[in-house]
């Protein structure tokens, strides 16, 4: 007899947890659908979040950040300052290296990307839900955020 036979909340928590995977999953293929992502590949959005979040980094710095090999991401910047997204300027701390940042091209691209998820799900939820049922969501997102705490 197998563990979870022994135990029903071993069985109920299981299920709970296979289809809460799932259905984040959904929701998160949804809300990312929304957002233009301008045709980038999933190494050029990681380049791009992380250009937002940490500031202007060497392409060699990128590389070790993300775990790519340094040629690989050599390709990935030139793709995204051929898209204007990115740009680079000389390191003031040693003038052979050159820093990337975003420009603001790509600042504007990653507001308007939000505000369309943002607005999407506003507006799936006001036209899905009851108030009611926003009410539950509230209390099953406290309950969500609780499982995500370290």
């Amino acid at each position: 007899m197998d563990k979870l036979s022994k135990h029903p909340e071993d069985t109920r928590a299981f299920a709970v947890a296979t289809e809460l995977r799932a259905t984040i999953g959904k929701i998160k293929r949804k809300v990312a659908g929304q957002g233009s992502a301008a045709d980038l590949t999933l190494s050029q959005i990681a380049v791009v979040l992380r250009l937002e979040q940490d500031g202007p980094l060497t392409t060699s710095g990128l590389a070790r950040l993300e775990s790519m090999r340094p040629q690989s991401m050599a390709s990935v910047v030139s793709a995204l300052e051929n898209a204007g997204l990115i740009s680079g300027t000389p390191d003031p701390t040693d003038g052979r290296q050159t820093l990337v940042s975003l420009t603001d091209t790509a600042r504007q691209w990653l507001r308007e990307g939000r505000a369309a998820r943002q607005d999407w799900l506003t507006r799936t939820i006001e036209t899905r839900l009851t108030p009611a049922e926003q009410e539950q969501l509230m209390t099953a997102i406290g309950l969500l955020k609780r499982l995500a705490e370290d």
